[in-house]
């Protein structure tokens, strides 16, 4: 419901966003036409609206405030932020702005100016000299008014309506139109999140193998979980076969959450795999994909394990950027941790130590678990307690149920982080288990 109290002539006004916050205003309503002011705002404020999805809350919502200050168009425009641009993404008499995809540099014409200084403007005879976008020109809007858009006290776009007749916008019509801004900003976040979560799930499907692949000689067998309200993140894990025999082994970790963090792991493993065709030991392809990184992905950092068994399944060379040593269990021995030196995170920089890379033995039977932090870290205890947990939880067996015993061992723990955890089994057979 609409919450307001009125108070010596002012009325409070907050209102239930679409799934989260408040949008809120202070408007006076003593005096002749405060039953009209009342109107309005509620016209604004209206709790039904929280009912209707995020594109459809904003064109009602733009109705409502070409209805409430006798408009003839309003449009939102929302902040691009790595381009500092403002996009065209919902209008009312002016749809041609989001059809074409109108953007306008932060800093540049009306809404450029709005954003800039994170205030109002009033345009009230609009020239050719007050705006850049020719649109506005060509419809013939006379009078502008805008305000800006604000999320968690960040600016994330602006509001601005226009007039095809001379008009003279009033303190009223700024405070009720920055109202209506509050409301679509808390509309416009909700969208924004409800997009990054569905490109992200559809990266993630797309990128993690629904299927790994039968081979030869080995069993498998995988697991990934997201630890975050993003749906996904950097984990990635990743089997393929190369034309020489050898079977590529990949688990890695970009930094940060979330869609931007899936769109780099995205790259990186499409990178990898390009690169383990054309060398012939796993340092010197993580060395070009350290290379990628610095030179088209500056400022990302990730984590990569890249291991390639041999045709026979008896050796495995491994080469370890900034990444947890995986574990090995052999019949008769201890789950422990393999003896592979750990070089630096990719993306560091150009200047870097080389890259080394091991051979171990890769005994018939034995389970190789490749994992990332996620599965181990605690906040409440140092890392290595937690690799040993999983060290106590390996027994060889087939890939299926070690994934399984690991994942009710550790994952019940209420993780925070990504989980990726792939079990790679040698088998006695030539041919991977059912």
């Amino acid at each position: 419901m609409l919450d307001r109290l009125v108070r010596d002539g002012v009325l409070l006004v907050a209102c239930p966003g679409p799934g989260r916050g408040y949008a809120s205003a202070v408007i006076g309503v003593q005096g002749s036409g405060s039953d009209e002011r009342l109107r309005r705002i509620e016209a604004l404020t209206d709790a039904t609206l929280s009912q209707l999805g995020a594109n459809d809350l904003l064109d009602e919502l733009l109705d409502r405030v070409r209805e409430v200050l006798r408009v003839d168009t309003a449009a939102i425009l929302l902040l691009d932020v790595h381009a500092q641009q403002l996009v065209a993404t919902a209008a009312r008499g002016l749809e041609e702005e989001v059809r074409q995809g109108f953007r306008i540099s932060v800093g540049r014409g009306f809404a450029g100016r709005i954003a800039r200084n994170k205030l109002p403007v009033i345009l009230d005879d609009v020239t050719a000299a007050d705006v850049v976008n020719p649109i506005l020109i060509d419809k013939g809007i006379r009078s502008l008014l805008g305000v800006p858009m604000f999320a968690g006290g960040e600016l994330i776009g602006v509001l601005h309506v226009g007039c095809l007749s001379p008009h003279r916008f009033t303190d009223d019509d700024v405070r009720l139109l920055q109202l209506a801004a509050d409301r679509a900003s808390l509309a416009s976040q909700a969208r924004a999140s409800s997009i990054d979560r569905t490109a992200a799930l559809a990266l993630q499907r797309s990128l993690l193998p629904t299927h790994l692949p039968d081979v030869p000689g080995v069993d498998l067998a995988a697991r990934y979980v997201p630890g975050h309200d993003a749906g996904v993140g950097g984990d990635w894990y990743d089997v393929f076969t190369l034309p020489s025999g050898w079977l590529g082994v990949v688990i890695g970790d970009v930094s940060g959450h979330g869609l931007r963090s899936a769109v780099v792991m995205g790259r990186l493993r499409s990178a990898l795999r390009a690169y383990a065709l054309v060398c012939d030991n796993p340092a010197n392809a993580l060395t070009l994909l350290d290379r990628k990184i610095h030179h088209f992905e500056a400022g990302n950092l990730a984590t990569v394990l890249y291991a390639m068994i041999s045709p026979d399944r008896a050796t495995i060379q491994m080469s370890l950027a900034g990444h947890l040593q995986p574990i090995l269990a052999a019949p008769g021995q201890p789950a422990g941790t393999l003896n592979v030196p750990v070089d630096l995170p990719l993306g560091l920089g150009p200047l870097q130590p080389a890259r080394r890379h091991t051979a171990v033995a890769f005994p018939s039977e034995a389970v190789l678990i490749c994992y990332t932090d996620g599965l181990v870290e605690r906040r409440s205890e140092i890392i290595d307690v937690g690799i040993e947990r999983l060290c106590s939880a390996v027994e060889p067996g087939p890939a299926e149920t070690v994934c399984a015993r690991i994942m009710a061992t550790l994952a019940a723990e209420q993780a925070t982080d990504d989980i990726a955890l792939l079990a790679v089994r040698a088998t006695d057979k030539g041919h991977p288990e059912t």
